[in-house]
């Protein structure tokens, strides 16, 4: 069953000068297999978890499509997970076969995320979410332990409270032994107000925190933890089946562009929150959402800083307001009421102070911005992004010409092999070097987006990030190291 050496991913990586690493990755964890290791880890809890956890979709799917525009439920994936392809099933299940299977895939380095464990770090009950994400980190790690010098896997990391954060980064790290971890974010959190006067309604109606600005928690003590344990966070959170992605009737609807969503959202926090100018010892990854979207908000946080910086909201001031000039311009131009209503000076003024009450006019105060190339120097980088083979927009990140301040982003080869849209993991690799052959990256681009920037993520947080693993001693090159 298994190739004969000859893939088409084989044979382009033995034409590069440069290792390739995969940067996302996923595997399938086996239902029953995981219950059992969970029972043995965590005990009741944990398997509690396990079951809340992973009902939520299929409980979904057993509604009638009537049933679920009654209750405003969003359609999820069927058929998601590769069937006809029983050897891609197989080894996106089982660690030994995707380790022996890494060559013909083209791929010398695989960062492994989870499947079912998606998900896991987003249960409400505090009990079974920390015993969840504790029996799963333990569960991994035991899976892939053999395998290290070809896969990482990412550890799940809690975000409730920092609190429970740091404790699981303490113990995947110094207990376990990751180097990878899979952030939460986007934290459901009840609305105080409905809480105190509508507390029956509280229940049903959320908002959702993107923890680095305007959180009830003070997230430093996390962004510390992770610098002192030199591990650079990575964020796998979506945005599917909620607000503007809820088609009882249609997944795709839901699914396109969701990943995207939560990560600007998470990007945006970050950088408006001053996280990337209080720690910029850290990098930070968001995955499986292409770089389209980042091109553009790095584009908009320059062009909204030129038009709201501090200075240039005087030119919007209603107190600079020339109520005489105005009044003239009206006496000859408008209408007798508009006459009347400014002279009067009706509709010129706002309520108190009209702005909100905001400690400082300023949005991006946190971050320090006095020069457009502040935001250059916080965003580019410091922001990773992971791109699939098959989407064109990863040329935008290369080009350039085409972004601000000639910026090239850090665009990441994620393959999403162990997912539907990967039908052939050995098509990944070559669907990628298309650009190269349309023309639209080279071949210092491609270097970039299938390993430099893989190594420059991850090592230039952690310089022993690579040690034991096959690409250690081109890792350590490109970080301008020398190998143990």
């Amino acid at each position: 069953m298994l190739t004969n050496g000859s893939t088409e991913a084989r044979k382009l990586r033995s034409r590069l000068n440069h290792p390739i690493i995969d940067a996302d990755g996923h595997w399938i964890e086996y239902g029953p297999v995981m219950k059992e290791e969970f029972r043995r880890i965590g005990g009741a809890a944990a398997v509690e978890g396990l079951d809340t956890a992973t009902q939520r979709v299929p409980n979904s799917l057993k509604m009638t499509l009537a049933e679920r525009r009654r209750r405003r439920v969003g359609q999820e994936a069927f058929w998601s997970s590769p069937s006809e392809n029983v050897l891609d099933r197989a080894t996106a299940m089982m660690p030994r076969l995707m380790y022996e299977r890494l060559d013909d895939l083209g791929i010398d380095l695989c960062v492994v995320y989870p499947t079912a464990g998606l998900s896991f770090h987003r249960l409400q009950a505090t009990r079974l979410r920390r015993a969840i994400c504790r029996a799963y980190n333990v569960f991994t790690a035991d899976q892939f332990r053999k395998y290290s010098d070809r896969i990482m896997p990412a550890a799940i990391i809690p975000m409730y409270t920092p609190e429970e954060a740091i404790e699981e980064l303490e113990f995947a790290s110094r207990q376990l032994g990751y180097k990878v971890v899979m952030m939460g974010s986007l934290i459901r959190r009840p609305v105080p107000a409905l809480v105190e006067e509508h507390p029956e309604a509280a229940k049903f109606v959320e908002w959702y925190d993107p923890i680095a600005i305007d959180s009830d928690h003070d997230y430093d003590p996390v962004w510390e933890k992770l610098r002192e344990l030199r591990i650079a966070p990575s964020f796998h959170n979506g945005a599917r089946s909620i607000l503007l992605r809820n088609s009882p009737s249609n997944f795709c609807y839901n699914h396109i562009g969701h990943f995207a969503s939560a990560s600007e959202a998470m990007a945006k926090a970050l950088f408006f929150g001053g996280v990337t100018r209080r720690f910029p010892e850290l990098n930070f990854a968001f995955l499986e959402v292409g770089v389209g979207w980042a091109c553009s908000l790095y584009a908009d946080l320059i062009g909204h800083w030129e038009k709201r910086k501090r200075d240039a909201l005087e030119n919007t001031n209603p107190a600079r307001l020339d109520r005489k000039g105005l009044l003239e311009l009206a006496q000859k131009y408008a209408q007798p009421a508009m006459v009347d209503a400014v002279r009067r000076g009706e509709g010129l003024d706002d309520n108190g102070d009209g702005t909100g009450g905001v400690e400082d006019l300023d949005d991006y105060s946190r971050c320090k911005i006095t020069r457009k190339e502040d935001i250059r120097d916080l965003f580019v980088p410091r922001y990773y992004f992971g791109c699939e083979a098959d989407d064109p927009l990863n040329a935008w990140a290369f080009n350039r010409k085409a972004n601000p301040m000639g910026a090239r982003l850090n665009a990441l080869f994620s393959s999403d092999i162990g997912h539907f849209d990967v039908p052939d993991m050995t098509e990944v690799v070559p669907e990628a070097y298309e650009l190269v052959e349309d023309g639209l990256l080279d071949g210092d681009d491609f270097r970039d987006f299938m390993f430099a920037n893989a190594v420059r993520f991850w090592g230039e947080v952690n310089p022993d990030f690579f040690k034991g693993t096959v690409v250690e001693k081109q890792a350590a090159e490109v970080l301008g190291r020398k190998a143990c």
